[in-house]
């Protein structure tokens, strides 16, 4: 089973039959959806690329990170200051991308040096910081009340609703995003970032510095954190302290866990988790939401640690473990020739005794 999927995973057609019926999905979905369906669905791709950014500094690189709301937070703060300012969107985006990128390589040029528990102080200092520096600078965030705008509105000739057009806008960012995160963790530097995550030691053997390449995956994931609030605030509408707080890095974090570490997939179903578990759980019980998704982690950790995405290949370990024990005893190993028992001596034919008897009387 393991081998067709392999194969059928290899073949190129196959790929490319994959992305179009993919794709056709993506583009079908808004227009038969509700607003609230496009509007969740929206908020999947947002922090689909938060949650990218953090398995890249954590799944691949190896290195703690809870601070990948800070950099959301901050992206989304600049969006909203350049669309209160007039700014073109080219450019606010521009902006929401490098500044964040600047500010995580700045703590990483720091904190790369650090291990454990050091490090994960120094990243949860992030959020910790910027809730009340927000709020103190109120010119630019709108203090405790936030900042509201109105932005990202469809164009008369799209023939879209606003969700529609926002939805498409987000989801094609999100997508390059993907892209681009896929290309790296594929090539080069997502190489290197497996060996320092495997063994410094060796990194420093082979010619990798553990330094360049972790300060390279901090830097990475606070762009993709600053991509996301532009996203976040382009369908939100929305910005506040709040969306900086420590509270959110803890579920992404949680999120990439259960969805799967190191995988690109897995990050597509964490960010599915991280929107629709807890909406559900709120529809049941809002006092019950934590529980929720303590026991969802809890048991995805006991069960299969390699997070969702890894599930199928465990359902075919086990189904392997239980048809080997049905088989029954295994198939006998070829012997040595040291090991082999020498066949016993065979009688003689009695024509050839005869002869020899001839012979022994005629000498």
């Amino acid at each position: 089973m393991n081998n067709t999927l392999a194969k059928l995973a290899a073949n190129t057609w196959v790929r490319i039959g994959f992305a179009v019926v993919v794709a056709v999905v993506l583009v079908v979905l808004p227009l038969v959806s509700s607003k609230y369906v496009n509007y969740q669905l929206s908020l999947i791709a947002v922090f689909g690329v938060a949650i990218l950014g953090l398995n890249i500094v954590m799944g691949y690189a190896g290195q703690v990170s809870l601070g990948q709301s800070a950099f959301l937070g901050l992206g989304a703060y600049i969006a909203a200051y350049g669309v209160v300012e007039g700014w073109p969107i080219p450019l606010i985006f521009v902006l929401c991308a490098v500044v964040p990128a600047i500010v995580g390589l700045l703590v990483a040029l720091a904190a790369a040096r650090l291990r454990g528990l050091a490090l994960a102080m120094v990243t949860i200092a992030l959020p910790i910081i910027g809730i009340p520096l927000a709020k103190r600078l109120r010119e630019f965030t709108g203090g405790s009340q936030g900042t509201t705008v109105s932005w990202l509105r469809a164009p008369e000739w799209s023939g879209l609703d606003h969700d529609q057009w926002r939805y498409y806008v987000v989801v094609a960012i999100a997508v390059l995003m993907f892209l681009l995160a896929r290309n790296i963790v594929t090539g080069r530097i997502g190489r290197a970032f497996r060996v320092v995550k495997e063994n410094e030691s060796v990194a420093i053997a082979m010619g990798v510095s553990p330094y360049k390449y972790k300060v390279l995956a901090f830097t990475i994931a606070s762009l993709f954190g600053g991509v996301a609030g532009f996203l976040y605030l382009g369908i939100v509408q929305y910005t506040s302290p709040e969306t900086l707080s420590f509270h959110t890095s803890i579920n992404m974090v949680a999120a990439m866990v259960i969805g799967g570490s190191a995988s690109i997939l897995g990050t597509i179903i964490g960010a599915i988790y991280f929107v629709f578990v807890p909406n559900l759980a709120n529809q049941v019980n809002p006092q019950l939401t934590a529980l929720v998704s303590g026991a969802v982690l809890l048991a995805v950790l006991f069960l299969v640690p390699g997070g969702i995405v890894s599930l199928p290949r465990r359902i075919t370990q086990a189904i392997r473990a239980v048809r080997r024990r049905a088989g029954g005893s295994p198939p006998e190993t070829p012997q040595s020739p040291s090991d082999r028992v020498p066949a016993p001596a065979t009688t003689r034919p009695k024509s050839t005794e005869k002869k020899n008897e001839g012979k022994r009387q005629g000498q």
